[in-house]
């Protein structure tokens, strides 16, 4: 009968393996998902606001605002 010789465990600097891995990870993770976020949100929200001021005047819209009676003071 033959017997199969059994690994030992890892009982010196385990949690300092699991650590560095589970940290290398980690920041993998975050700046992925930082890049994401930049190009997914940021970027298009940018796209969106510069279209919307390439045509917008603003004397225009305070006339219509003033004439809606939205300022008291005016």
């Amino acid at each position: 009968m033959a017997t199969k010789a059994v690994a030992k465990p890892q009982l010196r600097r385990l949690l300092e393996t699991n650590i560095k891995r589970n940290l290398t990870i980690a920041i993998g993770l975050s700046f992925v998902a930082g890049a994401a976020y930049k190009w997914g949100v940021l970027e298009a929200r940018k796209k969106k606001y510069a279209e919307f001021y390439k045509n917008y005047d603003a004397d225009k819209e305070f006339e219509r605002m003033k004439k809606a009676g939205v300022f008291q003071s005016c």
